[in-house]
């Protein structure tokens, strides 16, 4: 008689725990603590993001497990500290889904500010304060920015439209050219300031400001090679060129196929 295999899960949940085993695991995994493991759920996260934005179909399911093995690990070591365990874990987002989403589990309407007035509940039931309460501080600079601004917005404090807040830009530009030759902690000051504002007008446009550096992260790279490329061809490097030559290379190499 041939026995079911177990469900992946329970796989993966015994792999970790025999991981973790003081005697006979890895010494690795052993050693390590929950805040010794929490930047690699980050790491993983933004591996998750670019292979879903190249579109590899391969490497997503690899990066999604990459991305729970973290989840795993750290309910394992809850579990070992007698604190939680996956089941709790697993069961607690099931429950907030329900939660928040009463137009399907229940007998609500659909109301496109449901999620948020059922999260501004939750952190009311936790103590968490204030329309900025729970904007977690790891986030990426950028990202936080976002949503701090949305959160500022949805209480009032915002501008009618994109052109009050590039107006803004502005102000904080000219507020940084000011400064400089200057102290360097007012024109950090400042900088964070025109950053801040330019992701308040990426929320203000419905456009995430990370996905939109993203994009232009990708794009000054392939016109960047495309560079290289060029001088390559001709036995020369980047570092021998002079200002305008480079100049007059980036904009060829923004005339190249797939440079937009």
């Amino acid at each position: 008689m041939t026995h079911p295999s177990p469900r992946q899960i329970d796989r993966l949940l015994d792999v970790m725990k025999r991981l973790r085993d003081p005697l006979s695991g890895c010494p690795w995994d052993v050693e390590q603590t929950p805040a010794t493991i929490a930047p690699f759920a980050i790491e993983e996260a933004y591996e998750v993001m670019d292979a879903i934005a190249r579109d590899d179909r391969e490497a997503i399911p690899d990066e999604l497990g990459d991305l729970l093995l973290q989840v795993v690990f750290q309910a394992q070591m809850a579990q070992e500290a007698g604190l939680f365990d996956f089941e709790t874990v697993a069961g607690l987002i099931a429950d907030k889904l329900v939660r928040r989403h009463p137009h399907v589990f229940g007998d609500a309407a659909l109301d496109d500010d449901s999620w948020e007035q059922e999260k501004d509940a939750e952190r009311q039931r936790k103590a968490e304060y204030g329309a900025l309460a729970g904007v977690a501080l790891p986030l990426p600079a950028l990202m936080r920015a976002a949503k701090l601004s949305r959160r500022a917005a949805r209480v009032g404090f915002d501008w009618d439209d994109p052109t009050g807040i590039l107006d803004k830009v502005h102000e904080e530009i000219d507020e940084l050219k000011a400064e400089l030759g200057g102290d360097r902690d007012r024109i950090e000051d400042e900088l964070g300031d025109v950053l801040f504002t330019v992701a308040s007008l990426a929320r203000k446009l419905n456009i995430d400001p990370e996905a939109a550096l993203r994009r232009s992260n990708a794009k000054f790279t392939r016109r960047f090679e495309a560079m290289e490329t060029m001088l390559a061809r001709k036995g020369q490097t980047m570092a021998e060129q002079d200002l305008p030559t480079m100049e007059a290379l980036w904009q060829e190499a923004k005339t190249l196929p797939g440079m937009k």
